[in-house]
């Protein structure tokens, strides 16, 4: 496994010995020398190397640049640390401690000194600024942490206390009153130093419903439903969240091509127990997890479909799959990757690798993600092993698949890519000797070419020199971001002395804003198009045999061992 040096430290100490041991920094050795001109480039390293969470914040704080600042060199280095600091910091503090350690930064006593009162003010307009770019940074991502409510709360009191003797704070105090839509209550005291007895003293609470524009966001969302068939097979079916038992079972038997009066709609809420889910429950819990494992089976409790029984619907699901058109196959993939994938926070990456069990509900866009890659991946393994006929085989890999996996590709979407030539290249089907040989050349060398993209020599070159090369939006194969992600923290001490190394946290914070790049469109490069219903009625209920055994058993049935 890899390992990353961290560069050598120098103790910086500006007043003799003092906190010596708190805090640690030096320039990375690739920016010495390069500091001579304000207008050089500047490193993707900045001064800081370690030191204690505190002692970061308050360097922050003391670093910051105004905006009279913000292009200078010195400037890019303190808004590169602000950025690393704010996307890294669950790493080795809470939210709840980062929130008190803002508040202790936030000057509150009374200045009677000219030149203190322009100090006050300057440090508490770069606390503000800190905590605008961290809300903006976040976005909706803590809206609901009852800290960072508390935390906003007491922070609006202190600012509003400080408007009388700073007046230049009164747009902070709106901006303040925008997050959490917080009101202003206007009651008359005579005795308020602010006002010289005639204004008004404003009183704070938060609205009850300061949730509502994310419960809106979250009753139009897709999510994945797994709703199994059979034991060991499901279909991976695209749904709104706030999808109700009926509505799922009448989806599920059209796909089946079963009366949906035949069929029941089962939840096995732990071994051995079972709900039956009456037409109007709700199918995912207020977490968006669903109500426990979904089982679609006829009325007697028998299973929907058999996978072994070689019936007409077997017959004909493969004429029908090549009847659909591989570049709207395509799109109706990217279109749903791509909304999860926009929706998706970078630090998401932060907390799956490190507060994965403390943080799920966080998690939620990147699970779904790599969820998705994975029953594609499975997807494609069933729909070839599901089909009868060696003839149709080949055309189904030729024709469907390998084209579907060009479009993907052409698309910007290598999320799904992967997960195709995953599927392809499974054990259960590579095996099939008979149904590759009849592959045609042509075939076989756009696939061979597309394969290369996923050649993991060189810690995956090949990929990521495609990758680069690929225009934003796009969608990355995320595995491997969590891939690097993981390594660079196994590879690196967190702590150093008990001092953050933040050498290592500058790297995993490099990985994060990979994220954000490929979200942006800065030249209307959009990656969502429109697809045909007739394609979207087939991708949104792809049919998936998660069970390896079961998937070597069809496989040997198709070309037993010689």
């Amino acid at each position: 496994m890899p390992t990353f040096d961290v560069p050598y430290f120098r103790y910086i100490d500006d007043e003799g010995t003092e906190g010596e041991e708190e805090w640690s920094s030096s320039r990375s050795l690739s920016s010495i020398g390069r500091d001579s001109s304000a207008d050089s480039v500047v490193s993707d390293r900045y001064a800081v190397v370690s030191g204690t969470p505190e002692k970061i914040l308050e360097h922050l704080l003391g670093d910051m640049t105004l905006d009279d600042d913000r292009g200078t060199t010195q400037g890019k280095e303190s808004d590169m640390l602000l950025d690393d600091f704010l996307l890294t910091y669950p790493v080795f503090m809470s939210t709840s401690d980062l929130c008190q350690a803002l508040l202790g930064q936030y000057p509150c006593k009374w200045h009677k000194i000219k030149e203190d009162l322009k100090e006050a003010l300057e440090r508490k307009q770069k606390v503000l600024h800190l905590v605008w770019h961290w809300m903006s940074l976040c976005k909706e991502f803590l809206r609901e942490d009852e800290h960072v409510k508390i935390f906003l709360k007491s922070l609006y009191r202190c600012v509003f206390d400080d408007l009388y003797e700073h007046p230049a704070l009164e747009k902070d105090v709106i901006e303040l009153q925008k997050f959490y839509h917080l009101r202003r209550r206007h009651t008359v005291d005579d005795d308020s130093p602010h006002t010289n007895g005639r204004a008004l003293s404003h009183q704070l609470s938060l609205k009850e419903n300061g949730l509502r524009s994310r419960i809106t966001q979250r009753e139009n969302k897709e999510v994945l439903c797994r709703v199994y068939i059979t034991m060991d097979s499901y279909l991976s079916a695209k749904v709104h969240c706030e999808v109700v038992a009926q509505e799922l079972l009448q989806a599920v038997a059209e796909r089946m091509d079963v009366p949906a009066s035949e069929l029941i709609l089962v939840a096995i809420t732990y071994p051995g127990g079972r709900l039956l889910l009456q037409p109007q429950d709700r199918v995912f819990s207020n977490s968006l997890r669903p109500v426990g494992r979904l089982h679609v089976c006829r009325k007697d409790l028998g299973e929907v479909l058999n996978p072994f029984t070689d019936n007409s619907e077997l017959q004909q699901r493969t004429a029908r799959m090549l009847t659909l058109n591989t570049w709207d196959v395509a799109v109706a993939l990217t279109n749903f990757d791509w909304t999860i994938f926009n929706s998706m926070h970078e630090q998401e990456l932060i907390y799956f690798t490190f507060n994965r069990h403390v943080c799920s509900s966080y998690t939620m866009p990147l699970e779904m993600l790599l969820q998705q890659c994975n029953e594609v991946q499975l997807w494609v393994m069933t729909e070839v092993l599901l089909c009868p006929t060696l003839c149709k085989r080949v055309q189904l890999i030729k024709k469907f698949i390998i084209k579907t996996l060009k479009s993907c590709k052409a698309q910007r979407n290598l999320n799904s890519f992967f997960a195709i030539i995953m599927g392809l290249n499974a054990g259960a089907v590579s095996r099939l000797s008979q149904t590759w040989e009849k592959i045609p050349g042509k075939f076989k060398k756009l696939f061979s070419e597309l394969e290369t993209v996923t050649d993991p020599s060189l810690n995956h070159k090949a990929y990521r020199d495609s990758f680069k090369k690929m225009k934003s939006p796009k969608i990355p194969f995320l595995p491997l971001l969590l891939k690097d992600i993981t390594f660079i923290h196994e590879g690196n001490k967190t702590f150093h002395d008990n001092l953050v190394n933040f050498e290592k946290l500058h790297m995993i914070a490099d990985m994060a804003r990979l994220i954000r790049e490929c979200q942006q469109d800065h030249v209307g490069n959009g990656i969502a198009q429109k697809s045909s219903s007739e394609v979207r009625a087939y991708t949104d209920y792809l049919h998936v045999i998660d069970n390896q055994q079961t998937l070597f058993e069809l496989s040997h049935r198709l070309e037993p061992r010689a």
